[in-house]
């Protein structure tokens, strides 16, 4: 027990780091959380700092996901659930980070990283569908909210381990509620979309 909990203790931490944060500064952002929508997210980034900066952002945030799932499945290999326990924790890190007193990221691209190498096909599906609902209504919200249920639901058609897909299933949950302000503006038709300007949308 000690040991899970050390493990997972370990993958919140590395999970936590603010990449979002770190390079948004690195371009001239003093802090991303007093810009734009606000959120500490590659997404953010982007409309804040360049296209650049918010596409180091994405990779440095789904790198840590993913090395924190592939360092578990090394020290826990599969059937153990925790490797995907592990990736749960690292998105739970982005999203609550104790270094910016628990204000971070909506876990989407650590989320990515993080189940990639759990559950490649159904990442895939979900990459797919996030791609194709963004690029068709131009709102990232919708697409990252599609994309994580998708990534559930593919980990559950596609067989992949019962613990994988319950985590997925328990990740998706957690992007839902992240992005429940953003579903709500959604409804009211206040939701800002991609490349249309600013407004009161946070993505």
């Amino acid at each position: 027990m000690l040991r899970l909990l050390g493990l997972l203790g370990a993958a919140y931490l590395v999970g936590s780091v603010p990449f979002s944060f770190i390079v948004a500064r690195w371009f001239g952002v003093a802090d991303v959380r007093r810009e734009g929508s606000g959120n500490v997210g590659a997404t953010n980034v982007l409309r804040t700092a360049g296209k650049a900066a918010g596409l180091l952002a994405f990779l440095l945030d789904a790198g840590k996901g993913a090395a924190v799932a592939l360092g578990a499945s090394l020290l826990e290999p599969p059937p153990s659930a925790v490797a995907p326990l592990a990736a749960v924790a690292a998105v739970m890190g982005h999203m609550y980070p104790v270094w910016l007193r628990f204000q971070g990221g909506k876990g989407v691209a650590t989320g990515a990283g993080a189940f990639l190498p759990l559950a490649p096909a159904a990442t895939a599906v979900a990459v797919v569908v996030f791609a194709a609902t963004a690029a068709a209504s131009r709102y990232v919200s919708l697409g990252s909210v599609a994309g994580a249920g998708a990534l559930a639901a593919g980990a559950f058609v596609l067989g992949s381990p019962p613990a994988v897909a319950w985590c997925a299933a328990f990740l998706a949950a957690l992007v839902a509620c992240k992005h429940r302000g953003n579903l709500r503006r959604l409804v009211q038709g206040t939701e800002s979309r991609v490349g249309g300007g600013a407004s009161s949308g946070r993505a």
